[in-house]
């Protein structure tokens, strides 16, 4: 049996058995029993200048041809959102290219396709809020016009400009009045962005909770649903259970999500995930099972990933945009684990090699010995000395 050589913070080296692919099947119908969207990344090209403070130079065939592949197993993309590095080396242009060419994929592949809708585009740091409304209203109506289901993501300007929860209420109402498709509101907590502290106006999450609420219920009918990404259930759990009837929880809990996803006395979440980027034919396979009314062979498949998904974003969480590209290298859906921005460098081989690891034992490596081929490579570009045995 083939061996994977895994690299411990110590330097010390040991020995894995590499698993067997899983084998799972592609759906042959639509998946019925929960909306899941995975949030993709973006691949730039290997010759780029792949540093901090360069624009974005993407690869779209690789970056599209991911998102085909997304679709393949039944899942929807979720694109533009903070998986794509909005706000770490993503610029406006890529940003609006991204947006433009991913939904046109998405309609030649008959799927669906949300976006990332924010502020970033604007330069200053600072800015006031009827600025910040006509900021947000310029990205919804360019998302709007590509056909593209809208994400409200949390926005650095409102974040500084807002005193109060009032500000919220207004910010969000007015945005909201100019919607013409029901949007998705996005909650992202300071782990993902420590400059969202506070947002919606309170650090605790009880009383954010409660102005998110609010704003829903001004205009229930413009919010399609709410994902929260805060990494703690019981928060999403207590605002999905009082969300008006017809508006969906989408988790964003990549620490969480087995139990949000598989649901119980108290409902269950659908997902928006970059996990799901990660593992996308795991996740498939899983909701497959919910589909044929098999709860225990949910758990069974998806069960295992959480502590793959707990690696990728462990703290510093908002750097885990690194593990979902390097899966997407080992599993071969793209030719260099390179980043925009230089984002491949921002986890520790360690780091990794724990990521291949819990990869392995989850059955998420798509193509094993492939995986197995590129890691050694690494090690051993890195100076790993692996011995003659190990290739």
């Amino acid at each position: 049996m083939s061996a994977l050589r895994l690299l411990a913070p110590d330097g010390s080296l040991s020995d894995a058995p590499l698993q067997d692919g899983a084998g799972y099947a592609r759906p042959t119908a639509p998946l019925r029993s929960r909306v899941a969207y995975a949030a993709a990344h973006v691949v730039p090209k290997v010759h780029a200048d792949n540093t901090p403070g360069r624009p974005a130079d993407i690869d779209w065939d690789a970056t599209l041809a991911f998102r085909r592949n997304v679709y393949s197993w039944g899942l929807g993309v979720a694109d533009a959102m903070d998986t794509a590095q909005r706000n770490m080396g993503l610029d406006p242009a890529a940003v609006r290219e991204l947006i433009a060419r991913s939904a046109e994929v998405a309609r030649e592949e008959g799927a669906s396709v949300v976006v990332g809708v924010n502020t970033d585009h604007v330069d200053e740091q600072r800015i006031p809020l009827d600025r910040v409304i006509d900021a947000y209203k310029e990205q919804l109506h360019f998302t709007e016009e590509q056909g593209a289901g809208p994400v409200l993501m949390a926005s650095r300007h409102v974040a500084r400009a807002a005193t109060d929860a009032d500000d919220y209420r207004r910010v969000y109402r007015e945005v909201l009045r100019s919607a013409t498709v029901p949007v998705v509101l996005h909650w992202l907590g300071p782990a993902f962005d420590p400059e969202l502290d506070g947002y919606f106006g309170a650090s605790d999450w009880q009383t954010a909770s409660s102005v998110l609420l609010d704003i829903i219920g001004e205009h229930p009918d413009k919010v399609a649903g709410v994902k929260m990404s805060l990494l703690n259930a019981e928060s999403e759990i207590s605002v999905r259970e009082r969300l008006p009837e017809g508006v969906r929880m989408f988790t964003g809990d990549d620490f969480n999500y087995v139990g949000l996803i598989g649901g119980g006395d108290r409902g269950y979440s659908d997902a928006l995930l970059g996990a799901f980027a990660a593992i996308t034919p795991v996740a498939s396979a899983a909701i497959q099972a919910l589909d044929a009314g098999d709860p225990q062979r949910y758990l069974d498949i998806l069960g295992p990933t959480e502590e793959l998904s707990r690696q990728v974003f462990a703290a510093p969480t908002f750097y885990y945009k690194t593990g979902v590209a390097f899966l997407a290298w080992l599993n071969g859906h793209q030719p260099a684990f390179q980043m925009v921005g230089g984002l491949h460098s921002a986890r520790s081989l360690p780091h990794l090699s724990r990521i291949v690891e819990l990869a392995n034992a989850s059955l998420a490596l798509e193509d094993p010995e492939l995986a197995r081929e590129r890691w050694h490579g690494m090690l051993r570009l890195n100076g790993v000395d692996l011995g003659k045995d190990r290739a």
